[in-house]
C-alpha cells in the first residue's frame, strides 16, 4: 500500500521538503512542485476491506488499497496458509471476472465490504501447469535454506529468529513484568573478553525449523514428457513422477482440467486414469488423497511457514551470496534440474514464452511520464524492477559464458576475443580486443574500463536527461574473468560501428564527429557533471565541438533513440597517476612522491572528489570576496582599527592563487563557472601522443584546465586524505549519529549530530565506503596508511591501521588470485582454490596441490580444442605455487599498486606484525573473490597438515557491479524528516519519515538498504517518544542531550512545538496508533531493520552488528532481558569474527553487555566486560576522556554491588579526577561524582565497622543490617540510555521560558534565511548556545566530541 491515511498538514501545503534547498541538498526539482491536487489525493487514498470466498474454507476479510492491482490479491492468496495451494484461479465480483492487471480503484462496484469469489474454473495451460508445479515445490521447500546457501532466486540468510524466539512485539506483550525470572546469562567461552578462539560454526547457528519435514521423497518430471499428439488432444499437458513418503510410486497427469493419477510405470506408458479416479484442480489436494504423511506434514509445514516473519521469506532485489555454508545433502529437485538445462525463458514474468527485449524495457521505463508524484512513483518502480531483473539475467548469462555454455557469435576467433549474445544481452570479456587499449595499458586497462564505464552510466542515469539514453550495463567478475553485460541497441548488429557513430570518436580522437542534437542533450548534463563544452580538431584539422570526453560515442538506434556509450572517461583523469612529460605537479603532490606511473592510463578522479573540490573552491571564493569587500569598506572609512573579522594575509595569498582565471566568472555568483573543474580527458590523451588535438584558439583555455586538474590532484592529497585521517579519532561523520533534540544549556540550538547511520569502519568494505564518500580512490590506500602511521593520534587509529593493512593484503591477493584462476580448468577449480587458500592462510610450510586427474583415468586423451571456453585452460602452473612465493608476490603487488611496503614474508609474520586475524583475512578474500567455503573449524596454525582440502571449497560465486536506481521522492521526504528531527520537531519528522517509508516500499518493494535506514530511524524515534512508566522513567522527549519535563511542562512544550510547525496535536496518522505502545512499535521496526540488514547486506555486515545492538536496547527496555543478552552476545561474536576485540565499537558493546549483566546481578561476568570496555576506551579516547570517566563510574557501580568498596572507591576517584580536570569543580557531573564518592565512603566505613565488631565480639556481635544496592531495572536502563546517547536532564521553569524564546527566535531566523540569496548560504552557521559553558558540557560522553557534519555526509 502506498500511504497511511490522512495527509499531514505540512504535506498538504507542499508535498516535499520544507527546508531550504541548500540544507537538504534539494536544489533539483522538489517532489510535488508541479502539481498538488492529484498528489494529495494519492497520499490521502485510504485502504478498505473486502471479503474473500474461497472453496473449502471459511470466508475471511482482506485489507486492500485502491492503488493495488488485482494480481496482488492473487499473490496474497497464494501465500496464505489455507489458500496457498491454488495458482490457477480468477476473482469474481458479482459474477464478473476481474482482470489481473487492473487497479482496484478502476473496478466498478468494488467498495468496503464487497465480496470477491475465488473461482477455479480456469483451464490449465502448459505454462500454468509448470507455474503450479513450481509453486508447490516452493511451498515444500519454504523452510529449506538451501536456495539461500546456493545463491538462487534472490534468497538470502537470516538468523535473528534463532536469538529472539519468534516475534518480539508479541513476546513483549507476553513477558511484561517477568524481568526477574531466572535466565541463563553465561556466554559461550569464545565470546568472553580476552578469548583467543575465533570459531566459524556459530556464524550460522542451526535453526530447528530447518530440519525438513519430509512430505514427499521425489517429485520430478516424468520421462514420458512431452505427451504424444493423441494425448494432447485429450488435454494432457505434462506428466509427473512422485514417490510418496510411504514409498508408493505414482505417475500423475497434469491436464487442462487439473491433476489425476495415471497407470504409467517407469517402463510402461499407460495414460489412462488409475484408481482412485480422483481429479483435483490442485496438485496438493491430489497428494493429500494418496499420501496421509503428505497431508499431515504439509499442514505442519505451512503452519510453520506462515509463522516466520515475512521479511525472512521475501526475495531481495539483488542476490546476496554467503561465503560459508554447511554440508548439505543434495536432494532431487525437478524445478532446479529444469532450470539448469533451460534458459528459463518460459518463466520470465512479462512476456511468457519469449525472450525479453531488455533494451526496450529499460528505455521504455525511462520514457514514462514524471510530471507528478504518482507518475514519478510508477516510473521509478518500473525502472527499479527492470534493473533488478536485468541484473539477475545478466549475472546468469555471464556465468554461462565463462562456464562455456553459450556459443560465441565469432567462434572462429581466439577465446579472449570472443563475444556472446544470450537472452538479448551482449557479453564481452575484459581483454584488450584488437589492441584497442594498447596505449592505455593493454589487458589491464581493458579490465578496468568496464568498471569506469559503469560509473559513467550510473552518473548519466542519475542526471536523467529526457531524450538521452544509456545502455543497461552490469559488470560481473567470475572465476578470474571480467564479463561486461550490456543491452543491445536496436540495429547495431546490422551495421558497422563506423557508420553508426554520429558523435564522438571510435579511435580515441583520431577521427571525431559531432551532432547538434547530441550537443543539445549533453549540454543539459554539463552543469551537474562539471563538463565544459569544448572544441577539438579531427583528422582533417576541422574544429569539432563536444560536450563529453572524446571516446563517448553517440549512436541513433533503429528505434530513433539517442544512445551514448563508452563512458569510461566521464570523470577527469587523476594526474597523480599519469606522468605527463613537461608538466610539473604542485608541491603537495611532488612531496608525496607523485606523479607515479600506474599500470594503466585510465585512472580517474571520483565524482565525490570533483564535487568536494567545487565546494572547496566556492568557499575559498566566498571568503576572498568577503575579505576584499571588508577591506574596501575599511579603506573608504579610513578607520584606523583593524578588521576584526578579516582573514590573515596567509589566507588571502592562499585563496587568490588557486582561483586563477575563474575569479571573474565566480564574482557574478554563478557556480556553473566551476564546471571547469572537469579537466578534459583529451588533454592527457593528446599529451600522450594518442591523437587528440586542440585548436590554437583554445590553448589558453586548455592551459587553465590543466592547472585546475593539477589543483584537484593536489586537493585530494592536501585536504581530503588528511581530513579523513584527522576526523577518524573523533569518529566525526563515521560514528552512528544519534538524534539530539534539545541542548543541555537550556536554550534550543537544534540538532548538531547527524542522524545518518554510517558506522565506524569495521571491515574492508566499510573502510572502502568511507574513503569513497570522500572521493579517495582505493589506489591511495597506501598513502592513507602512511598518514595514519605518522599521525599524532596513531594509537587512537590502531583499528583503522589494522583494517587498512588487512584490506591492502586481501586486495593484493585478489589481484594475484584473478590471474591464478584464469589458468585453471573447471575440473581442478576446488583443488586450485583450496591450494591458494593454504598458501595464503595456512601455517603448514609446504602444501601440495592435488591435480584433478585423481578420480577418473581416461584411456584415450582428447586432442586439445582450439576454441575452448574462457574458463577451460589446461595448464597446471597453479599447482607449483608455494606460500613463500605467494607472500612475496603479495608484498610486491602492495608496493607496485598501493606504494606501501609490507614487512612480512608469511601469513604468521603478517598476523604477528600487524595484529591481524586469519579468520578475518579468510572472510575478506572470500567476499572479494566469491569463494564459498564449508562451515567448519579450520586449524590455520597447524604445521602438520594444511588448513583446507578440496572438499572445503563448496562453490565460487560471481561478484556483481550494477546500477542502483534511486527513489528520489522518497529520499527527499526522508531527508526532510531527518532535518525536522535534527531541528527538534520530532513528530513532524516522524510523519515525514513514515511517508518516506511508504514511498520507498512503493518503489523498491519490501526489501532495500534505504528501507532499512528508514525503519532504524523510526524505531529510534518511537523509542524516544515512548512511555516509560512501566520501568519508572519519565517520558524522554529528547535523545542525546534531551531534557525530561514534568507533565505540565511537557504539554506546554509539545503545544509550543506544534504551534511553531502549524501541525495538529498527536503523533500523526500511522505514527503513534492507540493500539500499541511506541516501545512495541520501536521493537517491531527495529526487528524489521535487523532482518532486512541480514538479508540485503549480509549476516555479519557491520551494519547488521549495529542493528543487533539497537534491538538489544529496546528489548531490555521492554523487559526481555534474556533476548537482549542473546542479541548482544551475537553482536559481540560477529564483531570478533569481522575485526577482533580491539575496536572502539567493542567498548560500547561491552558496556551494554556489562550493564545488562549488572542488572541481572551477574556481577563477576559484568566486571569482565566493563573492565574490557574501560581498557578499550582508554586506548582509543585517551585516559583523560569523559568516555573513560563514564566507564570508571560503571565499573565502580558493579564493585559497589559486590560490596568491594575499596575497588569501587578507586574507580570512582579516577572518574572524579577526570570530571574535575575536564569540566571543573562546579560542573554537575563533578558534583554527582563527588556525592557518589561520599556515599561509597560511608558504605565502606559501615562495612569496616561491622567487620571490626565481628572480630571483637565473634558470633555474639550486634551487627546492623548492611545496605547493599541491588540495581533496579530503571537505573540500569538509564545508564544504557546514557552510553547509547540518550540522556535525561531536568529542566527548570526558567529554562523552559528560555526554550520558548529560542524556538520563536529560530523560527524567525529560518524565515529570514529562506529569503536570503543562495550565495550567502555557505557562510551561514548555527547560532552559538547562549547558556553557561558548564551546562553545555552536561553530556559527558559527547562533550569533547565535535559534532558530525550533518546530512551532507
Amino acid at each position: 500500500m502506498l500511504l497511511n491515511g490522512d495527509c499531514p498538514e505540512s504535506l498538504k501545503k507542499e508535498e516535499g521538503p520544507t527546508e531550504p534547498p541548500q540544507e537538504n541538498g534539494l536544489d533539483e526539482a522538489e517532489p510535488g512542485e508541479e502539481t498538488t491536487g492529484q498528489e494529495v489525493i494519492v497520499i490521502q487514498d485510504t485502504g478498505f476491506s473486502v471479503k474473500i470466498l474461497a472453496p473449502g474454507i471459511e470466508p475471511f476479510s482482506l485489507q486492500v488499497s485502491p492503488q493495488e492491482m488485482v494480481q496482488e490479491i492473487h499473490q496474497v492468496l497464494m501465500d496464505r496458509e489455507d489458500t496457498c495451494h491454488r495458482t490457477c484461479f480468477s476473482l469474481h465480483l458479482d459474477g464478473n471476472m476481474l482482470d489481473h492487471f487492473s487497479e482496484l480503484r478502476s473496478v466498478e462496484g468494488l467498495q468496503e465490504g464487497s465480496v470477491l469469489r475465488v473461482v477455479e474454473a480456469e483451464p490449465y495451460t502448459v505454462r500454468e501447469a509448470r507455474i503450479h508445479v513450481r509453486h508447490v515445490r516452493d511451498l515444500l521447500k519454504s523452510l529449506d535454506p538451501s536456495d539461500a546457501f546456493n545463491g538462487v532466486d534472490c534468497n538470502s540468510l537470516s538468523f535473528l529468529s534463532v536469538f529472539t524466539d519468534g516475534d518480539l512485539g508479541d513476546s513483549g506483550k507476553r513477558k511484561k513484568g517477568l524481568e526477574m525470572d531466572p535466565i541463563d546469562c553465561t556466554p559461550p567461552e569464545y565470546i568472553l573478553p580476552g578469548s583467543r578462539e575465533r570459531p566459524l560454526c556459530p556464524l550460522q547457528p542451526q535453526n530447528r525449523d530447518w530440519k525438513p519435514l519430509q512430505c514427499l521423497k521425489v517429485l520430478t518430471m516424468s520421462g514420458w514428457n512431452p505427451p504424444p499428439g493423441n494425448r494432447k488432444m485429450h488435454g494432457d499437458l505434462m506428466y509427473l513422477f512422485v514417490i510418496t513418503a510411504e514409498d508408493r510410486q505414482v505417475s500423475i497427469t497434469a491436464s487442462t482440467r487439473g491433476f489425476y493419477l495415471n497407470q504409467s510405470t517407469a517402463y510402461h506408458f499407460n495414460p489412462k486414469p488409475a484408481s482412485p479416479r480422483f481429479l483435483s484442480h490442485s496438485l496438493v489436494e491430489l497428494l493429500n488423497q494418496i499420501s496421509p504423511t503428505f497431508k499431515k506434514n504439509f499442514a505442519v509445514l505451512q503452519k510453520k511457514r506462515v509463522q516466520r516473519h515475512p521479511f525472512e521469506r521475501i526475495a531481495t532485489p539483488f542476490q546476496v551470496y554467503s561465503w560459508t555454508a554447511p554440508q548439505a545433502e543434495h536432494a532431487m529437485d525437478c524445478v532446479r534440474a529444469e532450470d539448469a538445462y533451460t534458459s528459463r525463458l518460459g518463466y520470465e514474468e512479462h512476456i511468457p514464452g519469449q525472450t525479453r527485449d531488455w533494451n526496450e524495457e529499460l528505455q521504455t521505463t525511462r520514457e514514462l511520464p514524471r510530471k507528478n508524484l504518482p507518475e514519478r512513483l510508477l516510473r521509478e518502480r518500473a525502472i527499479f524492477k527492470v534493473h533488478s531483473d536485468f541484473t539477475a539475467a545478466a549475472t546468469r548469462g555471464a556465468m554461462a559464458v565463462i562456464d562455456g555454455n553459450v556459443m560465441a557469435i565469432n567462434p572462429s576467433e581466439e577465446t579472449k576475443m570472443q563475444m556472446f549474445i544470450w537472452n538479448n544481452i551482449f557479453f564481452s570479456l575484459g581483454f584488450d580486443v584488437r589492441d584497442h587499449y594498447k596505449d592505455f595499458g593493454g589487458d589491464v586497462a581493458a579490465y578496468v574500463a568496464p568498471a569506469n564505464d559503469l560509473n559513467g552510466v550510473r552518473t548519466y542515469n542519475a542526471v536523467d536527461v529526457e531524450g538521452l539514453y544509456t545502455l543497461g550495463t552490469v559488470v560481473v567478475d567470475y572465476r578470474g574473468y571480467r564479463v561486461t553485460a550490456q543491452s543491445i541497441i536496436p540495429g547495431i548488429l546490422e551495421r558497422d560501428q563506423e557508420q553508426s557513430v554520429i558523435y564522438g570518436s571510435i579511435d580515441f580522437g583520431k577521427t571525431v564527429v559531432s551532432h547538434p542534437r547530441y550537443l543539445e542533450l549533453l549540454e543539459r548534463t554539463s552543469r551537474p557533471l562539471k563538463i565544459l563544452r569544448h572544441r577539438v580538431l579531427n583528422d582533417r584539422d576541422e574544429e569539432v565541438e563536444l560536450c563529453s570526453s572524446v571516446e563517448c560515442k553517440g549512436i541513433i538506434g533503429n528505434d530513433g533513440r539517442h544512445y551514448i556509450l563508452d563512458l569510461l572517461r566521464t570523470f577527469p583523469p587523476d594526474l597523480n597517476f599519469l606522468p605527463v612529460p613537461g608538466e610539473r605537479l604542485p608541491e603537495e603532490c611532488t612531496r608525496a612522491g607523485f606523479p607515479r606511473t600506474h599500470r594503466h592510463k585510465l585512472c580517474c578522479l571520483r565524482q565525490e572528489l570533483v564535487d568536494a573540490f567545487v565546494e572547496h573552491r566556492y568557499l575559498l571564493f566566498m571568503k576572498l570576496a568577503a575579505l576584499q569587500l571588508m577591506q574596501q569598506k575599511a579603506s573608504k572609512m579610513e578607520n584606523s582599527t583593524s578588521l576584526e573579522n578579516g582573514s590573515p594575509p596567509s589566507l588571502e595569498s592562499k585563496s587568490e592563487d588557486p582561483l586563477g582565471p575563474e575569479g571573474s566568472e565566480e564574482e557574478g555568483g554563478n557556480a556553473s563557472g566551476l564546471a571547469k573543474v572537469k579537466e578534459l580527458a583529451e588533454t592527457i590523451a593528446s599529451d600522450d601522443g594518442t591523437g587528440v588535438r586542440f585548436p590554437e584558439s583554445c590553448q589558453e583555455e586548455v592551459r587553465d584546465q590543466k592547472q585546475l586538474l593539477k589543483d584537484a590532484a593536489a586537493f585530494l592529497l592536501s585536504c581530503q586524505i588528511p581530513g579523513l585521517v584527522r576526523d577518524w579519532p573523533q569518529g566525526r561523520g563515521l560514528r552512528a549519529g544519534l538524534v539530539r533534540i534539545l541542548e543541555a544549556c537550556g536554550t534550543f540550538t537544534g540538532v548538531k549530530d547527524c542522524t545518518d547511520h554510517v558506522v565506524l569502519p569495521m571491515d574492508g568494505a566499510t573502510l572502502s565506503e568511507v574513503m569513497r564518500q570522500r572521493g579517495i580512490n582505493m589506489r591511495y590506500l597506501g598513502k592513507v596508511l602512511d598518514l595514519v602511521l605518522r599521525s599524532p593520534a596513531r594509537d587512537q587509529l590502531d583499528h583503522i591501521y589494522k583494517i587498512g593493512i588487512g584490506e591492502l593484503i586481501t586486495r593484493s591477493a585478489k589481484h594475484i588470485f584473478k590471474t591464478y584462476l584464469q589458468g585453471v580448468e573447471l575440473s581442478g577449480l576446488s583443488a586450485a582454490i583450496s591450494h591458494f587458500l593454504n598458501c595464503f592462510l595456512s601455517s603448514y610450510p609446504n602444501p601440495v596441490a592435488h591435480l584433478p586427474a585423481d578420480e577418473l583415468v581416461s584411456k584415450k586423451r582428447n586432442r586439445r580444442r582450439r576454441n575452448r571456453p574462457p574458463g577451460a585452460a589446461d595448464n597446471t602452473a597453479w599447482a607449483v605455487m608455494t606460500p613463500q612465493e605467494l607472500w612475496k608476490n603479495i608484498c610486491q603487488e602492495a608496493k607496485n599498486y598501493f606504494d606501501f611496503t609490507l614487512e612480512c614474508e608469511s601469513v604468521d609474520q603478517a598476523v604477528e606484525t600487524y595484529g591481524l586475524q586469519k579468520i578475518t583475512l579468510l572472510r575478506e578474500i572470500s567476499l572479494k573473490t566469491g569463494i564459498q567455503i564449508l562451515l567448519e573449524e579450520y586449524s590455520f596454525d597447524s604445521r602438520h597438515k594444511p588448513a583446507f582440502t578440496e572438499e572445503d571449497v563448496l562453490n565460487i560465486f560471481p561478484v556483481v557491479k550494477h546500477v542502483n536506481p534511486k527513489a528520489s521522492d522518497a529520499f527527499h521526504f526522508f531527508q526532510s524528516g531527518q532535518a525536522k528531527v535534527q531541528q527538534g520537531f520530532l513528530k513532524e519528522g516522524c510523519e515525514l519519515i513514515n511517508e518516506a517509508l511508504n514511498l520507498f516500499n512503493n518503489v523498491y518493494g519490501a526489501m532495500h538498504v534505504e528501507i532499512c535506514a528508514c525503519l532504524r530511524l523510526l524505531a529510534r524515534l518511537h523509542y524516544i517518544m515512548g512511555d516509560y512508566a512501566e520501568v519508572g522513567l519519565e517520558h524522554p522527549l529528547g535523545c542525546g542531550a534531551g531534557p525530561v519535563f514534568s507533565a505540565p511542562q511537557q504539554q506546554e512544550l509539545e503545544a509550543l512545538l506544534t504551534r511553531e510547525q502549524g501541525q495538529a496535536d498527536g503523533c500523526g496518522t500511522g505514527t503513534c496508533p492507540d493500539d500499541s505502545s511506541p516501545l512495541l512499535q520501536a521493537l517491531s521496526n527495529q526487528q524489521k531493520a535487523v532482518l532486512m540488514s541480514e538479508r540485503v547486506m549480509g549476516i555479519e555486515h557491520p551494519n547488521t552488528i549495529q542493528e543487533y545492538m539497537h534491538l538489544a536496547l529496546y528489548c531490555f527496555a521492554s523487559s526481555q532481558l534474556s533476548t537482549a543478552l542473546s542479541l548482544l552476545y551475537r553482536a559481540r561474536y560477529l564483531t570478533l569474527l569481522v575485526f577482533g576485540e580491539d575496536h572502539p565499537e567493542m567498548a560500547l558493546l561491552d558496556n551494554n553487555i556489562g550493564l545488562v549483566l549488572h542488572g541481572v546481578m551477574e556481577y563477576d561476568l559484568s566486571l569482565r566486560f566493563l573492565e574490557n570496555a574501560l581498557a578499550v576506551s582508554t586506548k582509543y579516547h585517551g585516559p583523560k576522556s569523559l568516555k573513560v570517566a563514564l566507564s570508571h563510574h560503571l565499573v565502580a557501580r558493579v564493585y559497589e554491588s559486590k560490596a568491594e568498596f575499596r575497588s569501587a572507591l578507586q574507580h570512582e576517584k579516577d572518574g572524579y579526577t577526570i570530571y574535575k580536570t575536564q569540566l571543573g569543580e562546579d560542573h554537575e557531573k563533578t558534583k554527582e561524582s563527588s556525592e557518589y564518592l561520599k556515599c561509597l565512603t560511608q558504605q565502606a566505613v559501615a562495612l569496616q565497622r561491622t567487620m571490626n565488631e565481628i572480630y571483637r565480639n565473634g558470633s555474639s556481635a550486634n551487627i546492623p543490617p548492611l545496605k547493599f544496592t541491588a540495581p533496579s531495572m530503571a537505573s540500569v536502563l538509564e545508564q544504557l540510555n546514557v552510553i547509547n546517547g540518550i540522556l535525561f536532564i531536568p529542566l527548570s521553569q526558567k529554562d523552559l521560558e528560555n526554550l520558548k524564546a529560542e524556538v520563536a527566535r529560530r523560527h524567525q531566523l529560518q524565515e529570514a534565511s529562506r529569503n536570503r540569496d543562495k550565495a550567502e548560504e555557505p557562510m551561514a552557521t548555527e547560532p552559538e548556545p547562549a547558556g553557561a559553558p558548564e551546562d553545555a558540557a552536561s553530556q559527558p560522553q559527547a562533550a569533547k566530541d565535535p559534532p558530525s557534519p550533518g546530512l551532507q555526509g
